[in-house]
Formats: C-alpha cells, sequence, structure tokens
C-alpha cells in the first residue's frame, strides 16, 4: 500500500485495528472480476481510505454508504459513542463532514462515491454488479442480516465478500456480524482468510 495512504488511513478516526485494514486492502488489490466495489458502513471514513487506495490503483470506483447518524453502538449511553460527533443544532450523530475531510485529505474524492442514506432501500434499487463488497454496518439484527439480504445478491461470481466484527467468542462482540458471516458460508461463500474479526470470502 502507498506509504502515504496508509499513513492517512492509520491516522484516521475510526475502530479498524491496522492489521484488518492492511487485510481489506490486500485482498481488495487481489479482485479479479469487473466492477465497482461497495462498502456498507464508512463512519469517519477509515476503511474507505483501505479499500479506496486498492480501487484507485485498479481504476475502480469504491461507493461508501453510510447514513451517518451512527449506529447503534455509537448511540449516546452506549460503549462507543463519540460525543463530539453529535450535531448540536439537531442532537443526532454526523459523521458525514468528518468522512468527507478523511477522503479530501486522502486525496481520493476521484475514486470514494459518498452514498448517504439507509442501506435497505438503496440495495432495493441497486443495479450494478459489485467485485466487492464489504458488510460493516449496524452491528444490531435486523441491520446486519438486512445488508447481508440486501447487498450479497448484487456481487459477482466469484467476487470478494468481507464482514467486520466476527467474534465466534460471544464474549468479544455482538453477534449478528458472526451470524451473517455463518449465513455466507452456508449460502455457498468459500472462506480464503481470517485476519483478526475480519473475514473474507469468494462469492460462488
Amino acid at each position: 500500500m502507498d506509504a502515504e495512504l496508509r499513513r492517512h488511513a492509520e491516522a484516521a478516526r475510526g475502530f479498524m485495528p491496522i492489521d484488518e485494514g492492511q487485510g481489506l486492502y490486500e485482498y481488495a488489490s487481489r479482485v479479479a472480476v469487473p466492477g465497482p466495489f461497495l462498502e456498507v458502513g464508512s463512519y469517519c471514513g477509515k476503511s474507505a481510505i483501505y479499500l479506496g487506495a486498492a480501487a484507485a490503483e485498479q481504476h475502480r470506483l469504491l461507493y461508501a454508504l453510510d447514513h451517518h447518524r451512527g449506529s447503534e453502538e455509537n448511540q449516546v449511553g452506549w460503549e462507543w459513542h463519540e460525543p463530539d460527533l453529535v450535531d448540536p443544532e439537531i442532537g443526532l450523530m454526523d459523521t458525514l463532514p468528518h468522512f468527507r475531510r478523511t477522503v479530501h485529505a486522502a486525496g481520493l474524492e476521484n475514486t470514494v462515491v459518498a452514498l448517504v442514506g439507509q442501506s435497505a432501500p438503496i440495495a432495493t434499487t441497486w443495479e450494478t454488479p459489485l467485485s466487492l463488497l464489504f458488510i460493516d454496518g449496524g452491528h444490531g439484527e435486523k441491520p446486519a442480516h438486512d445488508d447481508y439480504e440486501g447487498w450479497t445478491p448484487k456481487l459477482r461470481s466469484g467476487g470478494t465478500l468481507l464482514i467486520h466484527d466476527v467474534f465466534p467468542d460471544p464474549a468479544d462482540g455482538g453477534r449478528p456480524p458472526y451470524e451473517i458471516w455463518l449465513r455466507a458460508k452456508e449460502d455457498g461463500f468459500k472462506e480464503v482468510a481470517a485476519i483478526g474479526s475480519l473475514r473474507v470470502l469468494t462469492a460462488p
């Protein structure tokens, strides 16, 4: 990975460990089927740099989908809440300005395209086949399963599916990402790597 982009990625705000971020870049760089990349869950743009760096090298686009109001675990009273990300005028999370600054600083504005909205309705109308799908949106049961059901059918055969925060031990994290990882394997996706909580699979 380009040293300057790696520096931006490691400095960006977010919860992606360095080895897992490098895993995103590495496996995104290996994608061989045609089509753009899409990530569900962008937060402040950390993962978008890792994926965007690979996309830029391959002259692809990365669509970065997020409603930017924060996932369940980012809300007030939860462990991963960051109070300074709340818009004081409306009292809701707003990570979009931080995301845009992150992408701008990394020089990836021509590669990373922000999709601002709810995942499910956008998936319903999406028609472009994807070469890579990264699921790291809401970790509640319904959001995670909706993301899986809505977006995996858009992935080309031989494309790459990445799922974040997969913890086999319930003591380490929430269950929904683990559950959709199990669903993917049952649906014929072939696992090719596990890096920390990141799982890498190939679409049937």
